[in-house]
């Protein structure tokens, strides 16, 4: 992940701790019932870490937020439902919520989402459904609509967003982007989504991990990490 994103660029540029955890085995228990994670406590692992790294390190304990690809996107929706209290926000790349979490689970209050789904994605499917694997059955993730809709609801957003569409900053890559904005949430919550189209199972701006072929294409049109860090700075978490 530090290759893959450069967020240590950007936290040295901005003044802020970056912190990259090892799940088991190199996965999260994002809360799908057939992830290998299986019953790992992940949940627990990131109350202790944050416990742990406000008492070795002086960070603001209501800015701390959660950000991942993949796996890693699926996990940060399950930290945004289970401990709202602890997460002021939470961004996820290439990765909408599951299918199953978002029915057990029902977060007590808002937390800002920044949603960074990839039309072209291989593995996860842009529209819902089962998660694409050729080795064995992954689950199920919302749409893209779906997942908007559940935050956009959940944080009392206006529904109807603010709409852009980006500059092509790089003709070439084969991708653009457009930009929703649900504003006016609970506790200044809102939810942004950066929809990639032609992009793959990828990281904007990011390390082109594995061939176009496997994983799609990497988006030149924007810095994710930048990207997230503005969204993230803007919020904090109220009574923390």
């Amino acid at each position: 992940m530090m290759k893959l994103t450069g967020f240590n660029r950007v936290a040295d540029r901005e003044g802020f701790v970056v912190v990259y955890p090892n799940g088991l085995s190199g996965s999260w228990n994002d809360g799908r019932p057939e992830h290998p994670a299986g019953p790992a406590d992940d949940v627990g692992f990131v109350k202790d870490l944050t416990r742990r790294l406000a008492r070795d390190l002086p960070i603001d304990k209501k800015r701390i937020y959660a950000t991942g690809m993949s796996n890693g996107g699926l996990f940060s929706f399950r930290l945004a439902l289970e401990i709202p209290e602890k997460i002021a926000a939470i961004a996820s790349v290439s990765a909408t919520m599951g299918e199953h979490i978002s029915r057990s689970a029902k977060p007590s209050l808002p937390v800002s989402i920044l949603l960074m789904p990839q039309t072209q994605d291989p593995f996860i499917p842009y529209n819902g459904g089962e998660i694409r694997s050729p080795f064995r059955r992954r689950g199920r993730v919302l749409s893209v609509r779906d997942t908007v809709d559940f935050w956009v609801k959940h944080n009392c957003c206006a529904s109807s967003p603010v709409k852009k569409r980006l500059l092509d900053a790089d003709p070439d890559d084969g991708t653009r982007v457009r930009m929703e904005t649900y504003l006016g949430g609970r506790e200044g919550s809102e939810v942004v989504v950066y929809v990639i189209e032609g992009g793959g199972h990828t990281w904007p701006g990011g390390w082109q991990y594995l061939s176009e072929r496997i994983v799609g294409r990497t988006s030149r049109e924007i810095d994710a990490s930048c990207v997230i860090w503005e969204f993230f700075k803007r919020h904090a978490r109220a009574g923390a």
